[in-house]
């Protein structure tokens, strides 16, 4: 017999409502200024709630800056980077935690634990030792620079690992049974299987890749390799107190990134809530 629901649990769950609430308004709203003042007509600030809605809306903007100077080229170069470094995660973390979840071989927890403290050195550490690398490459003030650093991260090969340590073993025994090989196996069985722990990664790769600024700036000098970050950056100093073009530019750069989370949404959610209910 299902007990009525009382006022107190009605209560919670409207003070939850309330507060969740709330704080999707709060993150939402930078979005939305954001938004709001990139189809704006004059070059101000929002600086009172009457302002808050334009009173004439353009796209214009949007526009001017697509055609601006090489903003279209710092969005390919960016385009072309997130996903390189998406490709190269996906496959490669996946082939390395494969070998460190299925394979018994002498040395494995010690790679293991190198990975877990190379995930603890912040990137302005290995900033110094990348540069000389790529000096010494002829890769200096070339997409590849930001392109190779980005292939294998550590975070990467730890989700997948631990992704794969909660697939059962059972599966890899008969797919040998059936005569499959370690490659069948991993890319036929365990990557299918992987797809929720795959779109986080992806997803958080894209995020990372896309809104790099460190790498880009030290790692290149050219215009012809700049990306969206660096180009931010220098089109606000530009325009200055162009608010309405920058912003414009901001929703331009935000858009891909969005468009992404949605294709993988679904997946998303499945990886994260995996083991939640047992």
């Amino acid at each position: 017999m299902v007990r009525p629901k009382g006022p107190l649990v009605r209560l919670r769950r409207a003070l939850l409502y309330v507060v969740l609430s709330a704080i999707a308004l709060t993150t939402l709203f930078p979005f939305a200024l954001m938004i709001l003042t990139s189809l704006r007509t004059g070059g101000a600030i929002i600086t009172t709630l009457d302002q808050l809605i334009p009173r004439e809306i353009t796209f214009q903007n949007y526009v001017d800056v697509w055609r601006d100077d090489r903003f279209d080229l710092y969005f390919r170069n960016t385009v072309l980077i997130t996903a390189a470094a998406i490709v190269g995660n996906t496959i490669f973390d996946a082939m390395v935690a494969y070998a460190l979840s299925r394979k018994a071989f002498r040395g494995r927890q010690l790679i293991l634990i190198v990975i877990l403290i190379s995930m603890m050195i912040p990137i302005h550490v290995q900033l110094i030792p990348i540069f000389i690398l790529m000096n010494k490459l002829k890769l200096y003030d070339t997409l590849w620079a930001l392109i190779l650093p980005e292939l294998v991260q550590g975070f990467g090969i730890f989700l997948m690992k631990q992704y794969f340590d909660g697939l059962p073993r059972e599966l890899d025994e008969a797919a040998l049974i059936d005569g499959a090989s370690d490659w069948q196996i991993f890319w036929r069985v365990l990557m299918p299987l992987a797809r929720p722990a795959l779109a986080v990664l992806a997803i958080n790769t894209a995020l990372s890749s896309w809104n790099a600024f460190i790498l880009p700036l030290i790692l290149t000098a050219s215009p012809e390799t700049r990306t969206l970050s660096l180009g931010l950056a220098l089109y606000q100093t530009q325009y200055g107190i162009d608010y309405v073009h920058s912003m414009a530019a901001a929703s331009i750069s935000s858009l891909p990134l969005l468009a992404l989370f949605l294709v993988f949404q679904r997946h998303i959610i499945a990886g994260l809530t995996k083991g939640a209910v047992k």
